[in-house]
C-alpha cells in the first residue's frame, strides 16, 4: 500500500556504470507507484576505466538475480582473486594482495602473529604462499571457493575484472525491462524551488522538461546536479594522494589471462594491468607535478603485453570528495560525489555502496535531514577509510628514486593512518574503525608486503608457550595441493562463461 507522501519519481542524471548501477538497483526493489528515468547523451564520453572490482559486486549481482555466467559472458569478463602489487615498497620486489585469509586462525593470537614470530627465527615461509588466493593466482587457477569450512579452498574470496562499457549495457537492459525509462538528450538547465532550495526538474537543451521527487546525479565528475546546481563543494586530498592524471588504452590479448589485477609502481605513479577474455586493460596513474602527459603516454604504450588497440585516452581528477553526497533531494553516486584513484578497485564498489545506503534509507517527499545526514555520515566514513587504506601504499615506501616517492615516504599523512602503522609496527596488530571496508588480511598484506615489519609479535604469543612453524609449513603445502587440483583460470572459463 503506497503511502501518500511516497516518492512518486527518481530522475537519474547520467548513464554508464553509475547510472545503470543505479537504475538497475531501483528499479528492481520499487515495484509500482514510482516512476524511474534516467537521463544520457550518447555524446558525452564515460570514464570507463573501472573494469576490476572487489568482492562485494557478486553481491550486488545476486541480489538482482543475476546469474555469475551470464553476466561474465556478457562483459567478457575475467575472474579476479587479488591484485599483485610490482616495485611499491621498494623495485624489483612484488607482493599479492589477496581476497580471503591468510589459512585459518587456530589460537586466540592469529596467525600472522605465529608468522611475525617465525620470521624473526628465519623460519616462515613467504607470507603469500600462506592464502589460498594466491597459491590459485600465482599457478593461473580458479574455480569457487570450496562451501566445506574446513577444507583450505573455502578460505579466499573473488571478484570480476570485466569490460564496464558492456556491464552497463548488460544492466540497461535488466532495468528497461523492469520499466525504467531513457531519455537521450543533454541538460541545459537545472531548476531549483525558490523556498527550499530542491531541485524541481531539469530541462534538456532541446526544451523537454524532466521533473522529479528524487534526483540521483551520476554525470560523473562534472557533478551536474550536486555541485553545478547546489555547488555543494568538494574535500581536495591531492596533499595525501597527489596523482591527478591517467591515461589508459586496451591492448591485446597474449596468452591466458591471469586471475588477478597488476599494479605496478612507475617513477611518478603506478600502472594497471586487468585481464579480460579477448584484450587487457591497462593505464597509467601519474602526478603531472612530476610526468608530462607525453612522457606518461610514452612510459604506458612502451609497456603493453601486446599491440595498442585504440589511442591513450587522457583523463584528469582530483582525488577527494563533496562535502556531502546528499544534498536537499539529489544524491550524487559515483564520480559525481567523490574520486578515489583506482589503486584498490573500489570505484564500482564505491557506487554499489551509494546505492545500498540509498535503499536502506529511502526517502519520502519530506526528505527528512535526519535520514540525509546519517547518509552523510556513512558514506563519509566509508570513503575515508578507503583513502586511508590507499594512502598507506604511498606512505609504506622505502623508495628514493624518483621525487613521486620521497614525497610519499615524507608526506605526513592521516592520523587514523598513523594509528594504524604505529600499531602493527610496535606489535603485529591490525586494529580497525568503524566502516573499514578492507579487513585484518588486507591491511596486513600491505604491511608486510611494503617492509613494515614488527618490532615484536604480540606480547601474548610467548605465554602460549608453542612455536607452530610446523603448522606454517603444513599449511602451505596444504594450500599449494589445493591449488594443483583446481582448473586453469582460462579453461575454468571456457567451460562455463566464455563469451561469443
Amino acid at each position: 500500500m503506497q503511502d501518500g507522501n511516497s516518492i512518486r519519481s527518481v530522475v537519474i542524471v547520467g548513464g554508464g556504470t553509475a547510472g545503470w548501477m543505479t537504475a538497475a538497483a531501483l528499479a528492481n526493489a520499487i515495484r509500482t507507484g514510482c516512476r524511474i528515468t534516467l537521463i544520457e547523451s550518447e555524446e558525452i564520453g564515460t570514464v570507463g576505466v573501472g573494469e576490476a572490482t572487489i568482492p562485494p559486486i557478486r553481491t550486488f549481482n545476486e541480489s538482482l538475480g543475476i546469474a555469475e555466467n551470464d553476466f561474465v559472458k556478457a562483459t567478457q569478463g575475467s575472474f579476479k582473486l587479488g591484485i599483485q602489487f610490482v616495485n611499491w615498497g621498494r623495485q624489483d620486489h612484488a607482493y599479492f594482495h589477496p581476497f580471503g585469509t591468510y589459512g585459518r586462525n587456530f589460537d586466540f593470537v592469529p596467525l600472522h602473529q605465529y608468522w611475525i614470530a617465525a620470521q624473526q627465527r628465519g623460519e616462515a615461509p613467504p607470507l603469500d604462499d600462506l592464502c589460498m588466493a594466491w597459491a590459485a593466482a600465482k599457478r593461473g587457477k580458479f574455480a569457487p571457493p570450496l562451501a566445506d569450512q574446513r577444507h583450505v579452498a573455502s578460505t579466499f574470496d573473488y571478484a570480476y575484472h570485466f569490460d564496464a562499457g558492456l556491464y552497463a549495457r548488460f544492466l540497461r537492459s535488466y532495468a528497461e525491462v523492469r520499466g525504467v525509462v531513457r531519455i537521450e538528450g543533454r541538460i541545459g538547465d537545472v531548476a531549483l524551488n525558490g523556498e527550499t532550495g530542491h531541485v524541481t526538474h531539469v530541462t534538456l537543451e532541446d526544451g523537454r522538461q524532466v521533473d522529479g521527487d528524487l534526483f540521483v546525479d551520476c554525470s560523473g565528475f562534472r557533478g551536474l546536479l550536486i555541485e553545478g546546481a547546489l555547488q555543494t563543494g568538494y574535500q581536495d586530498w591531492t596533499h595525501w594522494l597527489p596523482c591527478d592524471r591517467a591515461v589508459a588504452v586496451p591492448c591485446a590479448k597474449v596468452g591466458d589471462p591471469t586471475p588477478y589485477t597488476r599494479s605496478t609502481a612507475r617513477e611518478a605513479g603506478w600502472q594497471w594491468r586487468i585481464p579480460l577474455q579477448y584484450r587487457t586493460g591497462n593505464g597509467y596513474v601519474y602526478c603531472s607535478q612530476f610526468l608530462s602527459d607525453e612522457a606518461a603516454a610514452d612510459t604506458l604504450l612502451a609497456n603493453l603485453d601486446g599491440a595498442a588497440l585504440a589511442d591513450p585516452k587522457p583523463l584528469r581528477f582530483v582525488t577527494g570528495r563533496r562535502n556531502l553526497f546528499w544534498n536537499r533531494n539529489v544524491v550524487a553516486i559515483g564520480l559525481s560525489g567523490g574520486f578515489m584513484e583506482p589503486l584498490e578497485s573500489t570505484s564500482i564498489h564505491l557506487i554499489q555502496a551509494g546505492i545500498s545506503k540509498l535503499l536502506a534509507l529511502f526517502p519520502d517527499r519530506n526528505f527528512d535531514p535526519l535520514v540525509s545526514e546519517e547518509y552523510n555520515r556513512i558514506a563519509i566514513n566509508e570513503f575515508e577509510r578507503i583513502r586511508d587504506f590507499i594512502i598507506l601504499h604511498y606512505k609504506l615506501t622505502s623508495r628514493t628514486d624518483s621525487e613521486l616517492w620521497r614525497y610519499c615516504a615524507a608526506m605526513s599523512v592521516p592520523d587514523t593512518v598513523t594509528w594504524k602503522i604505529e600499531h602493527f609496527r610496535r606489535h603485529g596488530r591490525l586494529v580497525q574503525r568503524d566502516a573499514d571496508l578492507f579487513g585484518p588480511p588486507s591491511w596486513l598484506a600491505v604491511h608486510i608486503g611494503q617492509g613494515n615489519m614488527p618490532e615484536g609479535a604480540d606480547p601474548l604469543l610467548p605465554l602460549r608457550g608453542a612455536g607452530h612453524a610446523d603448522y606454517l609449513r603444513k599449511l602451505e603445502g596444504a594450500l599449494a595441493r589445493a591449488a594443483e587440483s583446481m582448473p586453469t583460470h582460462a579453461d575454468y572459463i571456457a567451460r562455463h562463461c566464455a563469451a561469443a
